[in-house]
């Protein structure tokens, strides 16, 4: 049998919401809700490490949640009650637990049900096992989460933009849920689910999920009710809570931000409705209704986070000439590449990720046109050169599919994971032409929409409906060394030379001691980030002062330009830029530009740790715990 038989035979052995038999086939379902349960992988390779739960025997297809958000004691709490599917005899369910208050588990009749927590994991928390009854189909769960939840950012009045009402945001990838949520926190156990969310009066909730009713103030409280009839991976179910407005951006798009923010937001992202049209373009239609954003306050962890129909978004894009936008065009392609379709583990997040890069660079050239959509690749392609000078050409680390010392929650390098996934596909476009590609593109999202993936049944998949049995097109691809391989394979499409022809000879020009680039000011972000980043990293004082005057690069207000220039700035501790790198890490948590400033400081024990030390004393409290977590492990406050 051949590879792809394998493969392809494993794919259909899957759970597909219903009860099963002894050798794991899939009887048939009881009715119509069952049926579209979403499978569970039974490939080995889609075995989630990250969970303990074992969905094979019994496991969640659905979340009812009816929650409380307590600001004072910084906890959400009330009830969760899952619908779960089982093997007959099966004697337990295990769930997902990290640092929740269980209070008591009862089953749909309001029967108590046995329950324990097992040891704990500081990273994976603990096993949740519930003792199940022969017709036990639901379980009640009342909790709280703890004040130090991981996925929950509390933030007091001062520290929003508004100044006057609290916040709350959920981060929930990669398995921060469990934190608030008892559930199976694994990408690969797709579940369904709804929420009615208990607020203060005055607060407005808002989740990744349609709106099920109309919000009612009473008592002293709002409550707002949502519902996703998709089934999703956990980690997209996502609460932001706050002093909330909205403004439309167009048919089925709009945005949410705090109203002092509201305009400027608004206004940079006022093409979002034509993203949404050229994506459809490319891959098909998008199935989730509508397409709003969250802007949030500085603290939020990362660039933006694709949770369904409303993805959330740091303020740091907005640069006020749409030139940060692409990351907009990402958080879009999640709703195709992750969210449509979803890396069953954390081993194949370049499944997730690396597709997004290239569907976003797809609606980046069709809305911006191809210079820009070039500059941009040029770009990406320079990270994964810097993942392999940080971590070597040939380490198991710049595999796609990581290895399984790397295949951990937040695993692997972004410059692999994000820009090595999007030049495989480019690759391959290049190879069998963009019309074909584009094809089978589009075809994989329909095949396999609302359902776990892996790297092995992704290939099976190009082999099955793009390969088509072709000997020399199978060699011209290279499929197992792309994805299996570190490094990257000879057929690699390297970007254009001339994307950046201008600003590579002004960076050669000005490291052999010639002028500041007269220029710059005219050019694009990518340029100048270019510019910056492609400098000598060790440089003499008078050169990067004669830089910060004539560029008045300490002023920037764009943030992806400004992290290029501290960044330079630091490696060469060029003292005139420490108020603008202080100003940058204390009014901002995004961690892609906290993380390396604060970690390149560290390292430099007589100069820069001191700063680090510094400044990490004030800022540590508004940063997400995500963050926290990475940054207290240099101990910077001791």
């Amino acid at each position: 049998m051949t590879f792809l038989r394998t493969a392809v035979a494993a794919a259909a052995l899957v759970l597909a919401g219903c009860q099963m038999s002894e050798d794991n086939s899939a009887a048939p379902a009881e009715n119509q809700q069952e049926a579209q349960i979403a499978p569970i992988l039974t490939t080995p390779e889609a075995k989630d490490t990250a969970s303990y739960a074992r969905p094979l025997e019994a496991r969640v297809h659905h979340i009812a949640l009816d929650l409380n958000v307590d600001f004072e004691a910084k906890r959400i709490g009330g009830t969760a009650t899952l619908d779960i599917d089982r093997k007959p005899d099966a004697k337990e369910i295990v769930l997902d637990d990290k640092g929740l208050e269980i209070e008591s588990i009862a089953d749909g009749a309001g029967q108590p049900l046995q329950w324990k927590v097992g040891a704990a994991d500081p990273k994976l928390g603990s096993p949740l096992a519930v003792t199940l009854g022969p017709d036990t189909k639901r379980l009640v769960i009342k909790y709280k989460s703890a004040p130090d939840a991981g996925a929950l950012q509390w933030l007091t009045p001062e520290q929003t933009a508004g100044k006057k009402k609290p916040y709350l945001f959920s981060q929930g990838q990669a398995i921060e849920n469990r934190t608030w949520i008892p559930t199976q926190d694994s990408p690969g156990i797709r579940q369904t689910w709804e929420a009615t969310i208990h607020v203060p009066a005055g607060l407005t909730a808002v989740m990744s999920a349609p709106k099920a009713a109309e919000p009612i103030t009473q008592g002293g409280e709002s409550v707002f009710s949502y519902r996703m009839d998709h089934s999703v991976a956990p980690y997209m179910i996502a609460i932001g809570v706050g002093d909330l407005a909205f403004k439309s951006l167009g048919p089925r798009t709009g945005v949410w931000t705090e109203p002092v923010m509201l305009d400027r937001a608004a206004k940079e992202l006022e093409d979002t409705e034509k993203m949404v049209e050229a994506a459809e373009k490319l891959y098909g239609p998008y199935r989730w209704g509508r397409y709003d954003l969250l802007v949030l306050p500085p603290a939020f962890p990362y660039g933006g986070m694709e949770n369904p129909t409303l993805t959330f978004l740091t303020p740091t894009f907005i640069a006020g000439d749409k030139s940060l936008v692409s990351l907009v065009a990402h958080e879009l392609a999640h709703s195709w590449s992750g969210n449509l379709v979803t890396n069953a583990t954390w081993a194949d997040s370049w499944l997730n990720e690396g597709v997004t890069s290239y569907f976003e660079n797809r609606i980046m050239e069709a809305l911006y046109g191809p210079r820009r959509a070039r500059q941009e690749a040029a770009l990406s392609f320079d990270e994964i050169e810097k993942a392999f000078a940080e971590e070597g050409r040939n380490a198991p680390i710049t595999r796609l599919n990581l290895p399984p010392a790397q295949a951990v929650p937040d695993g692997g390098t972004s410059g692999i994971i994000y820009d090595k996934g999007a030049v495989f596909l480019r690759t391959m476009e290049k190879i069998v032409g963009r019309e074909k590609w584009d094809a089978y593109l589009r075809s994989y999202f329909d095949r396999h929409a609302f359902q776990p993936m892996t790297s092995a049944l992704f290939l099976a998949d190009m082999r099955a409906n793009l390969v088509n049995g072709d000997k020399a097109l199978e060699q011209k691809l290279q499929l197992d060394d792309w994805v299996y391989k570190p490094g990257l394979p000879s057929n690699v499409v390297r970007p254009d030379p001339a994307a950046f022809a201008e600003v590579d000879q002004a960076v050669k020009a000005f490291a052999s001691g010639g002028p500041v680039p007269a220029a710059f000011g005219s050019w694009t972000t990518a340029e100048k980030m270019r510019f910056l980043n492609k400098l000598p990293r060790k440089m003499p004082t008078a050169r990067l002062e004669e830089l910060n005057r004539r560029l008045k690069l300490n002023e920037v207000g764009n943030y992806e330009v400004m992290f290029s220039w501290l960044d330079l700035a630091i490696r060469n501790r060029f003292d005139p830029a420490v108020p603008a790198l202080e100003r940058f890490l204390t009014t901002q948590g995004r961690r892609r530009f906290v993380r390396p400033l604060i970690e390149t400081l560290a390292e430099d024990r007589q100069w820069g740790r001191p700063i680090a030390v510094r400044i990490y004393r004030v800022a540590r409290a508004s940063y997400h715990p995500i963050t926290q977590r990475d940054l207290d492990k240099l101990n910077l406050t001791n």
